[in-house]
């Protein structure tokens, strides 16, 4: 019997390699388009919605039911509500009904439960606040204690449009000017999630108008399916 000549040896050598590396190619092709695939999981969700819901199942209630979530303006925000009143609706700056859909409670904030100092609070554009108390809220709901993801791959995107919240704040007493600039920012809305809680994912805010939230949501789902990060928060 003849023995293969050297040529054929390296030949043969080189056969071996070009199939080993297309069974790892066609592996590493099916991991990719597996992932492009793979379902995310909702593990815990925190809302705040007009008419006093702050979960999920009384959201789900109160949509089945056909509720009204508008009321009379809140006499917490320290509004002249007798002076924003026009029923003509001639005067610039007011309004010609007395209700609107606005969230229960949203004056109020637990400033140093989030490590948040009680001037840096009043320079807070209360999406802020919100975000952090909804976002804690999701977390436990999800059954993660919130101090056991730091400096954890977890992202925040958040979807957020401009507030009307400056010009209160510019107002405000002197001893908050130092806060008024992230205070107000849409963009620091997703870092103030990230800040507090120590995460190490990316911190994105989004605003693309009335889709913000959508967006946010999807470009969670994409960063978790190309292994930029082990857990999104986003909304």
């Amino acid at each position: 019997m003849t023995e293969p000549s050297t040529t054929e040896r390296k030949l043969f050598d080189y056969l071996k390699r070009v199939t080993a590396d297309l069974r790892e190619s066609r592996r590493r092709l099916r991991a990719a388009e597996a992932a492009a695939r793979e379902p995310i999981a909702i593990v815990g969700i925190g809302c705040r919605f007009p008419g006093g819901i702050t979960a999920p199942e009384p959201l789900w209630e109160f949509v089945a039911a056909g509720g009204d979530a508008t009321s009379e303006f809140p006499a917490d925000r320290g509004w002249d509500v007798e002076g924003l009143y026009d029923p003509e609706g001639v005067r610039p700056g007011t309004s010609s009904t007395r209700r609107g859909a606005f969230l229960e409670e949203a004056a109020g904030f637990d400033a140093g439960f989030f490590g948040v100092s009680p001037r840096e609070a009043l320079a807070m554009d209360p999406q802020q606040r919100v975000v952090l108390e909804t976002v804690w809220e999701a977390l436990e709901r999800a059954g993660i204690e919130p101090g056991s993801l730091r400096g954890s791959r977890t992202a925040t995107y958040v979807g957020a449009t401009g507030g009307g919240y400056m010009p209160d704040a510019v107002r405000a007493p002197r001893e908050t000017e130092g806060y008024v600039v992230t205070g107000t920012a849409a963009s620091v809305l997703s870092g103030r999630v990230a800040y507090v809680l120590g995460l190490g994912g990316a911190a994105v805010t989004l605003d693309t108008a009335c889709s913000s939230s959508l967006v946010a949501v999807h470009e969670a789902v994409m960063a978790l399916r190309r292994g930029e990060c082990d857990l999104a928060l986003a909304g």
